[in-house]
């Protein structure tokens, strides 16, 4: 039996290092995704590995049947175990690797609730964690955990997203800047947030935008601006923002909507920063959909951490049944989600965001409870 660990950034190339080396018989035996470490680790890529292995008699196999001599001599030494010998020797070691392993569940009547986690695209690690960490209260006797796999699924990760900071009842700051990638919603989320300023909190609220780059996204958000009887400024350039800035100075909430651009595009940050300011009188959103994969959620992330984001603000609910992407960022990174939206209505599909909301969506349909 030949054991041996191989690591890659991504899953096809540790695979591609596994039948190189291993060949196509190889049996995996497990996979865990290793995170960046050291002081440089943000300039780091996360590691995929994979513990891999295949009985020797296997590989061997092509060179014994090239020498007929050879296989003669040595036929009782070079045949191969039954296969069911190689099949338990091979659980024997998957038990053992798994038995030392943390970021596999501990109990197995917990894992369909982990599979269920996985299904909903959260890391292997995170939802090992969670499975580990309501196993050991129910060890404990710990009576706020009696029920259905649901429901403990569901009060888990709400414990988990309790200490983010969750929602956004009142605008504090006069100026709040929307900003991400294209084709997240921001301009629609603007007018959501607007709508509710003004005919819930009777605020008098004001529009700037930057978005002078996507064909009709000025017109959308003069529509929207008439509709609600609030004015709207256009800024070209630096200039142009702050004399909007000072133009709207005394309002109770400016909303400013920005250009969405390829966010892969380094100048895009650096442009954002000098044309707004990021100061003490602002806060700022990071507009992301929960329809993309945690790992361009992740980049997204990283790029736009050269400005003070306040909380994120997770689009298009309504066209995604996995919400994992969105826990994952939210647990490494230690941010916190103001609101979520769940369709195009103006002002009807945004609520505040809250630790249970997620927790229940993450636990929707799950068919064990």
């Amino acid at each position: 039996m030949k054991v041996k660990k191989f690591q890659a950034p991504t899953m096809p190339e540790v695979m591609k290092k596994v039948k190189g080396e291993l060949g196509s018989e190889a049996v995996i035996l497990n996979t865990k995704t290793l995170k960046a470490r050291g002081l440089f680790r943000r300039f780091k890529k996360d590691l995929i590995e994979v513990i891999a292995a295949i009985d020797s008699s296997v590989s061997t196999q092509e060179k014994v049947h090239a020498s007929k001599s050879s296989q003669t001599l040595n036929s009782e030494k070079s045949e191969a175990p039954p296969n069911e010998a190689i099949i338990n020797e091979l659980k024997q070691l998957r038990s053992m690797i798994e038995s030392k392993n943390n970021h596999l569940p501990v109990r197995e009547e917990y894992e369909a609730g982990y599979k269920h986690l996985i299904a909903q695209e959260l890391e292997p690690e995170i939802a090992a964690r969670i499975v580990k960490e309501f196993d050991y209260k129910q060890r404990a006797g710990d009576a706020g955990y009696q029920g259905g796999m649901q429901h403990l699924l569901t009060e888990e990760i709400t414990n988990w997203l309790k200490p983010l900071p969750f929602g956004h009842k009142q605008f504090r700051k006069t100026f709040v800047h929307l900003v991400g990638p294209t084709g997240v919603g921001k301009t629609t989320t603007a007018a959501k947030l607007a709508a509710e300023a003004v005919l819930n909190q009777k605020l008098n609220v004001a529009f700037i935008t930057t978005d002078t780059y996507r064909i009709g996204a000025i017109d959308q958000l003069r529509t929207y601006a008439e509709i609600l009887n609030v004015p709207l400024e256009v800024a070209y350039n630096l200039k142009d923002y702050e004399q909007a800035r000072e133009k709207y100075k005394n309002f109770d909430l400016v909303i400013v909507d920005t250009a969405g651009r390829n966010y892969r595009q380094a100048s895009y940050v650096e442009e954002l920063n000098q044309l707004l300011q990021f100061d003490d009188d602002s806060e700022t959103f990071l507009v992301l959909s929960l329809t993309s994969k945690y790992r361009d959620m992740k980049d997204i992330y990283e790029k736009f951490r050269l400005i003070r984001i306040s909380k994120i603000i997770f689009t298009k609910g309504d066209e995604t049944s996995t919400y994992g992407s969105g826990i994952n960022l939210l647990v490494h990174h230690k941010i916190g989600v103001a609101y979520l939206t769940n369709g195009q209505n103006v002002p009807d599909d945004i609520e505040e965001a809250s630790p249970g909301y997620l927790a229940k969506k993450i636990t929707e349909g799950y068919e064990h409870a």
